[in-house]
């Protein structure tokens, strides 16, 4: 009687998780098998198999750069969030109270603050007529007369701005593992409040800090909408060089922008990789 039961609890169990499992494969497992299937496909139609897209992309400056760019732009904009994050996070968990939960609630609020709205607010303000500008040149501060919004520095700033929010609320639940038990032992033994962040806490947060950099990555590498309303095509980086093989006007390679995706998704599974691996060797927090 029980085994029948049991059998009846896994159908209904089954008949609830196939509609996730269809939209998965719909969604998720289908666009990318047809996006890895059709980067080895040569141009122009047919059912050839060949290498030929992922060669150019290696053997032509402008797909290597946009390489390159992305790479820089994640790297550059998740260490320095992840430092803020670092430390707001440390401020909210020793504070604590109703101001925790207040800079948690402006958190939530800014961290929907991205893409188009985002990059629009940054030209308003540091545009070639911006609010800011037109500051910086009336009181004659040339750093803010002449900021470069157009270039890397300025789309290192819409992204350091929206890696922020997004980094502060993955680590402030992590200082929750950090124990006072641990901090009173290493004042007791002598250490200092730098001696016990630096031998006990960063290492017990290890995981996370880890865990919140490859988020960080994976959302600026893959970030499309920022660095296209606020650059165009004029700067290259990965997603902008994938979007125009698929849209564009006069001619579209959807084989060749295939492989750039393709390109993209290794680099995100690679830095999960690295970052899984290196989790393992540092290990969690044990209780």
């Amino acid at each position: 009687m029980r085994t029948k039961k049991g059998i009846g609890r896994k159908k209904t169990y089954l008949a609830a998780l196939l509609p996730f499992l269809v939209l998965v494969c719909m969604f998720e497992l289908l666009p990318v098998a047809i996006t890895i299937l059709r980067s080895f496909l040569k141009e122009g139609g047919g059912f050839q198999i060949t290498l030929e897209n992922y060669v150019n992309i290696f053997a032509k400056p402008l797909y290597r750069s946009a390489i390159t760019n992305s790479l820089i732009v994640s790297i550059v904009s998740s260490v320095i969030g992840l430092l803020v994050a670092f430390l707001a996070g440390k401020a909210a968990y020793e504070k604590g109270g109703k101001t925790k939960r207040i800079f948690m609630s402006i958190l939530n609020m800014v961290s929907n603050f991205s893409g188009v709205p985002l990059a629009f607010s940054f030209i308003i303000l540091f545009g070639n007529a911006g609010v800011v500008t037109i500051l910086g040149q009336t009181l004659g501060i040339q750093a803010l007369a002449d900021f470069p919004l157009y270039t890397i520095w300025g789309l290192l700033l819409t992204y350091i701005y929206f890696q922020i929010p997004l980094s502060t609320l993955l680590m402030i639940p992590a200082f929750e593992s950090i124990r006072k038990e641990w901090k009173e032992a290493v004042a007791i033994m002598g250490g200092t409040n730098r001696t016990f962040w630096m031998k006990v806490g960063i290492p017990v947060l290890g995981p996370s800090i880890l865990g919140t950099f490859s988020t960080l990555f994976a959302n600026a590498i893959a970030a499309y909408a920022t660095a296209y309303a606020l650059l165009m095509n004029n700067f290259s980086i990965l997603p902008i060089r994938i979007a125009e093989q698929f849209k564009g006007d006069i001619v579209q390679r959807p084989e060749f922008g295939s492989a750039l995706s393709v390109i993209l998704m290794l680099l995100m599974v690679l830095s999960i990789a690295i970052t899984q691996n290196l989790t393992k060797k540092t290990g969690g927090v044990k209780r």
